[in-house]
């Protein structure tokens, strides 16, 4: 029987506009490992909020063979990479059948059906080379998400905006709007121009969300190698050129994702101001708009908290806030075999380990760190948790030292499985949810919104989203940051030096002196969340501002 395609449930008139929703990574539920961070997080959110709000949108994907990886350890607790193979029973295999070139060749693609009920998504389609038609080259595309290997990279690329373009015209669902999330899927620019061109008919249907200033999220490749591989889908290199607006032989894959989309957003106020300064002498790219990242709050919120704070029972809401911690602390144990308290203050850091997001801050003076966690009269628990990229040796190494240190210490521990199972469990069971990436360089940092739904307090760097929500010492504790002309061995002493200070002076004394103030935080923490950073807010945004019909 052949698979047809209509949307599935009944539209919202609101959101009518057909979309198309264009990521590499989608994190919707534990058991569906497509997603190695934030992105995954933010774009399942959306889905969720997509859904909720019955809004005409359709996710497309790819269906990864061993995800991204699982995050295990070797004999002596440290991190250890493991490629897996990922079975989905959930997922309704399509007969749809059809191939894209890449490097030349043909490659046959089909396609793979998340149900809006399994999940509660707007549905989602993810793409896979692993059929039968394929060599084993071919069936590589779709192995690991964010392969080491460019070509393999590139390949990808081609599948999901070229290949998902094509799954649409199968589908015969055409959409209005097609949402490049992130410039991974840029070859979808190249087909959508290849249709109609004329590039000012692109811009009418795409539009782009960039989520990073970092440079490796800003990806520069020769024009020569992506020819080669068929990113610009048989254009000539003359025209994608001329269209691109590319004067040198280095294509800049996010400049011309702003070049060719008809709008644009940053995910935070204070990213937007970082993108139109780090694009404003380039001529040729779309307004910038923002539209700040959120999470889904039906999903990550702890209902029974919220219900506690709704009633304003102060004595069940701490109850559910240390029997969260009960079961986190169960899962140190099992990892570890560390007992942690539950009347002690739990810090957790917890997010892919990266160098701007310096997982590593509270080592960086070892004295002052030895005095924190020695501290018998003000006890503290920390703990650690992330996924460096499988192939990234100096974040793993990072990751590597924390686990070696918190062996000295049996309040102190690390966790692999970093994924959204142990996010949450991480996010029930924090007191203090810890964020300090190097000022200027987080674009949004979203985690710190679902720890706040499960009643944590964020101590963070005032960088990405947390401006738009921080009021210190009413909800939250900012972090006084270090001068961004210092060099980055100077920020970095200055941001410890200044949360040593915090936390001694001002996070632990009235965590343990004054438990009153300490709840009254962590209500305003629970209340101030919303509804700025529930994503629903952001998916009517994204038809109010990013969606809309654009002027001729």
């Amino acid at each position: 029987m052949s698979f047809t395609f209509s949307h599935p449930y009944q539209i919202d008139p609101a959101f009518k506009k057909k979309v198309a929703y264009f990521c590499m990574e989608f994190a919707v539920h534990q058991p569906l490992k497509t997603y190695a961070g934030g992105l995954g997080f933010l774009a399942g959110s959306h889905m969720r909020s997509a859904y909720e709000l019955k809004q005409n949108m359709v996710g497309i994907g790819i269906l990864w063979k061993y995800g991204y990886y699982d995050q295990v350890r070797k004999h002596d607790q440290s991190m250890d990479v493991l490629f897996q193979e990922k079975v989905y029973g959930f997922l309704t295999a399509t007969d749809i059948k059809f191939t894209i070139r890449i490097s030349g060749h043909e490659v046959f693609v089909t396609a793979y059906y998340l149900p809006p009920e399994v999940f509660k998504t707007a549905p989602v389609f993810f793409l896979s080379t692993q059929v039968p038609e394929n060599d084993y080259l071919s069936k590589t595309i779709c192995d690991k998400l964010y392969d080491a290997n460019p070509e393999t990279n590139i390949a990808a690329a081609i599948l999901l905006g070229d290949g998902g373009a094509r799954l649409l015209e199968k589908l015969n669902w055409l959409p209005d709007v097609y949402h490049l999330n992130e410039s991974h899927a840029l070859p979808l620019a190249f087909h959508l121009y290849k249709k109609y061109r004329q590039p000012g008919e692109v811009k009418k249907r795409l539009v782009f969300t960039n989520h990073t200033p970092e440079p490796g999220g800003n990806v520069k490749n020769e024009l020569s190698f992506l020819d080669k591989l068929g990113f610009f889908c048989d254009i000539s290199l003359e025209e994608v050129k001329q269209v691109t607006q590319t004067e040198t032989e280095i294509f800049d894959h996010t400049l011309s994702a702003l070049r060719l989309a008809g709008r644009a957003n940053a995910v935070s106020l204070l990213h937007q101001q970082t993108l139109r300064n780090m694009w404003k002498d380039y001529k040729g790219t779309s307004i910038i708009h923002s539209i700040t990242n959120a999470q889904h709050f039906s999903y990550w919120a702890d209902a029974e908290m919220y219900a506690a704070l709704a009633m304003h029972d102060h004595d069940t809401l701490i109850k559910r806030k240390k029997d969260c911690k009960q079961l986190l602390f169960e899962e140190i144990a099992d990892q570890n075999g560390e007992i942690y308290d539950k009347n002690i203050l739990t810090i957790v850091f917890a997010k892919r380990f990266g160098g701007y997001k310096r997982p590593e801050l509270l080592l960086n003076n070892m004295d002052r760190f030895q005095q924190l966690v020695t501290n018998t009269n003000r006890p503290v628990q920390i703990i650690w948790a992330g996924k460096p990229y499988p192939m990234d040796y100096t974040a793993i190494a990072l990751f590597d030292k924390i686990v070696n240190t918190c062996k000295i210490y049996p309040n102190c521990s690390t966790l692999v499985g970093y994924e959204m199972k142990l996010s949450k469990m991480l996010k029930q069971g924090a007191d203090v949810w810890l964020n300090v990436p190097r000022l200027a360089h987080e674009a949004c940092g979203t985690s710190g919104m679902s720890a706040a739904m499960n009643g944590a307090v964020n101590v963070s760097i005032p960088d990405g989203w947390f401006p738009e929500y921080a009021v210190h010492k009413k909800n939250s504790f900012m972090i006084t940051p270090a001068d961004t002309r210092l060099s980055v061995h100077e920020q970095d002493e200055a941001d410890a030096f200044s949360l040593y200070n915090l936390l001694e002076n001002e996070i632990l004394p009235m965590y343990y002196d004054d438990p009153g103030n300490w709840l009254h935080i962590m209500k305003n923490s629970m209340h101030d969340i919303l509804p700025q950073f529930d994503s629903n807010r952001m998916a009517r945004e994204y038809y109010e501002i990013l969606y809309a019909d654009q002027e001729s």
